[in-house]
């Protein structure tokens, strides 16, 4: 018998070597961990449908068992109740943005048609009895519509004057030019507007700005702009 056992012992301890050769620690823990799962699931089923057999010094033991089961549907019927809405949640919530996006859109192209209407009727005009200042005057009053237009979304123009101190947050130096009458470090000259929405800066105003004193924008000098 002692033989026997001793053989049984060296078989499964061979077993045990071709498992852990053949698979790796990681792989023996989750098949160990499955079966245990599988094997407490049955547990509960059985408890359940009072297939279980067990002592009468068990019986609380049982019972606790039960109402857990009941608590653990219970929960998990919330929790798929709760992810349910989460998603419903999540889709609204794409949606509304994507609606939000159009409609924004959709007020500016609104706002924008008008213009196109203005120009339609400029280009309907005849050449040879328009005059340069009606054509002129037409292109003042489509800017001054769209300058309204952008107004009505907040954007304001940036209209520096020469002599007006150089604010880098709303100007870029352009490079660096000597005006009669301007200080040092003051905009001597305008290149182009700049524009703000609401308190950003979009685009800042072009300037040039008297030389002398250090200025942010990475100014260049007048004159080396005519030596190259």
């Amino acid at each position: 018998m002692r033989d026997e056992t001793n053989g049984d012992t060296m078989n499964n301890t061979e077993d045990v070597h071709d498992i852990n050769e053949t698979e790796s620690p990681e792989q023996i823990e989750a098949e160990f961990d499955a079966g245990r799962a599988a094997r407490f699931e049955t547990i509960r089923q059985m408890a359940l449908s009072g297939e279980l057999e067990y002592a009468p010094e068990c019986e609380e033991i049982v019972e606790a068992l039960l109402d857990t089961i009941v608590q653990r549907d219970e929960n998990f019927g919330r929790f798929q109740g709760m992810a349910a809405e989460h998603q419903n949640f999540q889709r609204r919530a794409s949606m509304n943005e994507q609606e939000a996006r159009i409609s924004s859109r959709q007020g500016v192209v609104q706002a924008l048609i008008p213009l196109m209407d203005h120009f339609e009727m400029a280009l309907l005009q005849d050449p040879e009895k328009v005059s340069a200042k009606d054509v002129i005057f037409g292109v003042e009053m489509i800017r001054s519509e769209f300058l309204k237009i952008l107004a009505g979304y907040g954007v304001s123009a940036i209209e520096p004057k020469a002599g007006d101190a150089f604010d880098p947050g709303k100007h870029a130096a352009m490079l660096q030019q000597p005006a009669e009458g301007v200080e040092p470090g003051h905009i001597s000259f305008v290149m182009s507007v700049g524009y703000m929405l609401g308190e950003r800066v979009i685009r800042p105003a072009k300037v040039g700005v008297a030389p002398g004193e250090s200025t942010e924008g990475g100014a260049e000098s007048g004159d080396d702009d005519a030596d190259l």
